[in-house]
Parts: structure tokens; C-alpha cells; sequence
């Protein structure tokens, strides 16, 4: 700093003058420059016109989106395709909405979970869900982009097999459902520990020490954590393949908590009504900690792992509940189907027609325009299309953060 002073002192008048005219043409240049776009300033676009050594001031706004999966059909049940934007009405609440974001969602990739009810009842139709349920999934996930898991559900929830692309570790988990698995009397929780043929083995004081004893059907706790756990950390499309007769005999969270645990995810879920009359039996139900995952210690992984203790106390079943009725408003409710097995429509069969289903999606994207209304809490969803005799079947609602 010192010499740069000496050196100013030493400036003569020609070299002062210079450096006059020197300024005074700088100053010129960059009032030409600022005349044109001018400065970045501070606004709700995305983009602005700046040079390109020139810092860019961006604004973030978060706007909430609504995305809802519809499925439309005419009177006859075919799938509609073809519809666009203009073709669709949807409200919340009573309210209209602006469908700000529409697609064809034929190959989005998709998430799907598999949970197959193996108490008692369901032992001599096991064999049948094993097979078309292993097609289903060998055509449903491409092993480039979808994923799925399986989980059975009795008197426990026990994950078979995470989220994966593999048809190998699918298929797997899909032949560990084997009949001989209901002779159970040790505890499922380890590959070896299924099947059990020790009758003093049981797994607990008062649970039964013989085999076959000790049953129960936690349906709504198998659709709570699947939905909770594994499908509310997914992005896209999701849905959950529920083989059941749909007769909850033990389950910790009540019907009403299972359907909104799904929604909150956002999760379709597809019923599958596999009743067998004749083999149905009765059996207590054990309250759940969690799902148990193979070779990790027990239910719930020693109550510190997936699931926790669950909500409130001991659930008792209500007697005679309708199976069917039970799976209708699981599905209806969370914008999925009811199916039931017969002899005109096998397994099989209904596979093929969710599998078209889920490859013939729209989906439809607002931002809520509530009225002053407050976000949290649940609000109603209603979707249809301007043409007659065009049904359109999609979630009947959601629930806003909390």
C-alpha cells in the first residue's frame, strides 16, 4: 500500500488528465450495459434472460400436487383409452379443480406388493395362488424398472421377500408358501423355524402344542405395514394384491387404520376374494408386533424393527364380519378392485385383468383450491368424465399433512 501511495504522489498533470478521460469512458460502457436486460431481480419465474458471467437470483416455491390414478371403463366394463385432459372433471371437497398435469401412465414404473393370507382357511387354495400369482408377477415387473415384495399373513406378518426386481428372489419367496408351512408350531421366524412338526414346540403359554392349533387371519395389520412401511417410502405408482377371504381374526389396527394407511401412501389396493367354505376353520388370532423378517429374532425384530408395538391395545375380531364386504371398501376405497374366484372367472383370469388395469392408467395432477379450508386432515376426491356411460374408478380421497 505504501509504494502505491509514493507512486500516486509522483503522477503528473498529462498522466492525471489521462486518467481522467480513462474513467470517463468506463463509466460509458457500463451504462450501455446496464440499459439492456438489465439486473436479475427476485420473482416467481423459473427462468431469466442474463448474461451468462452474471450471478441469476432465483425464487423456490412449493407447490402442493395432488396426483390421483384413475382407470376409466364403459357400461360394459372394457377399458377406455384415448381420453384426454378436457375429458375429465375432479373436485375435492365439493369444490372443482384445475387438472393441471395429465398422463398416460402405461410405463411408468410401478411398485407392487403381494400379500397372500395363509391361515388355516386358506390351505387347499394355496397351491393355485402360489401358481398364478407367480405368472402375475413374471409379467407385472419388468426387472429394468418395476419392483415387488411378498408378504404372507396368518396369526403373524412375516415379509418373504423385500422390494426387488428379480423374478429369481420372487419366485422363491412365492414356493415358500407350501401347505406343509401350516403345520406350524415353532415360530416362522427363521427359514428353518416354519413347519415345525414338534407338537410341544408352540410358541408360547396357552398358544396350542399341537399342530394346526393356534390360528388367525391378521389382514388388517398385514395391509397397515405393508402400506406404512414399505409402499409410504416409494415414489410412482403403487399397489398392493391382497389374497384373502378377507376374515381379520387378530389384527392390532382396526380396518379403518389399514385403509388409511394405504391412502396416506398412496396406494391401490386390488382384492381377491379366495373363499374355500369347506376348509374354513376358527382360530384365535395373536396380537402382532411387527413383521417378522426371516433370521432377524422374532416378530417385529425384537419389537425395535419394522412395525413397533402397534397402536392401542388387544383387537378383538367382530364376530361374523363379511369377508367380502371387508375387501369391497379396502379397494373401493383406496381406488382399486373387488374380485372373487369362481369357476367362470379363476385366478388367473382376474391376474390378467389388473394386469391390464395397471398398464391402462391416467394419471391427473392439481394443485388444491380449498377455499380457505385447512390442509390437514382427509379430503374427498371425486373424478369422472364429461361421456356417458363412462365410469371412471380412482381413490375416493386423501389425507392432507398433519
Amino acid at each position: 500500500m505504501a509504494f502505491r501511495k509514493v507512486q500516486r504522489v509522483k503522477v503528473k498533470f498529462l498522466h492525471f488528465a489521462f486518467l481522467i478521460v480513462t474513467l470517463a469512458s468506463v463509466v460509458s460502457m457500463t451504462t450501455a450495459q446496464s440499459t439492456g436486460d438489465g439486473p436479475a431481480k427476485k420473482s416467481s419465474t423459473v427462468t431469466s434472460q442474463t448474461p451468462a458471467d452474471q450471478p441469476v437470483t432465483t425464487m423456490s416455491v412449493q407447490v402442493k400436487v395432488v396426483n390421483v390414478f384413475a382407470t376409466a371403463r364403459d357400461k360394459h366394463g372394457k377399458i377406455v383409452n384415448g381420453l384426454g385432459k378436457d375429458d375429465f372433471t375432479l373436485t375435492e371437497d365439493g369444490r372443482p379443480q384445475t387438472i393441471r398435469y395429465f398422463a398416460r401412465e402405461t410405463d411408468l414404473p410401478l411398485t407392487l406388493g403381494l400379500l397372500v393370507d395363509t391361515s388355516m382357511s386358506q390351505r387347499r387354495v394355496l397351491g393355485q395362488e402360489r401358481s398364478a400369482s407367480q405368472s402375475f408377477l413374471n409379467q407385472m415387473v419388468r426387472e429394468d424398472q418395476d419392483k415387488a415384495f411378498v408378504i404372507h399373513f396368518d396369526r403373524d406378518v412375516e415379509l418373504l421377500q423385500d422390494l426387488t426386481s428379480s423374478h429369481e428372489k420372487l419366485e422363491a419367496a412365492l414356493q415358500s408358501l407350501e401347505a406343509p408351512q401350516f403345520n406350524r408350531t415353532s415360530g416362522g421366524n427363521s427359514p428353518g423355524g416354519r413347519g415345525g412338526s414338534d407338537p410341544n414346540s408352540g410358541r408360547g403359554p396357552g398358544r396350542g402344542s399341537g399342530r394346526h392349533q393356534g390360528g388367525g387371519t391378521m389382514l388388517y395389520d398385514a395391509v397397515y405395514l405393508a402400506s406404512d412401511e414399505l409402499m409410504q417410502k416409494q415414489q410412482g405408482r403403487k399397489a398392493l394384491v391382497v389374497l384373502s377371504d378377507g376374515v381379520d381374526t387378530g389384527s392390532k389396527e382396526s380396518l379403518e387404520e389399514a385403509i388409511e394407511s394405504a391412502q396416506r401412501a398412496n396406494t391401490v389396493v386390488y382384492s381377491i376374494l379366495f373363499k374355500d367354505d369347506e376348509a374354513y376353520g376358527n382360530g384365535g388370532g395373536f396380537g402382532r408386533t411387527g413383521i417378522s423378517i426371516p433370521g432377524m429374532g422374532g416378530p417385529g425384530v425384537g419389537g425395535g424393527g419394522m412395525g413397533g408395538g402397534g397402536r392401542g391395545g388387544r383387537r378383538y375380531p367382530e364376530q361374523h364380519a363379511d369377508g367380502k364386504k371387508i375387501l369391497e371398501r379396502i379397494s373401493k376405497e383406496t381406488g382399486g378392485r373387488l374380485f372373487e374366484v369362481s369357476k367362470k372367472e379363476p385366478v388367473d383370469q382376474i391376474y390378467s385383468q389388473i394386469q391390464e388395469e395397471l398398464r391402462n392408467q391416467y394419471s391427473l395432477g392439481y394443485t388444491p383450491d380449498r377455499g380457505g379450508s385447512p390442509e390437514s386432515g382427509y379430503h374427498k376426491i371425486q373424478v369422472a368424465t364429461k361421456q356417458k356411460d363412462v365410469v371412471v374408478q380412482a381413490r375416493e380421497g386423501y389425507y392432507g399433512d398433519k
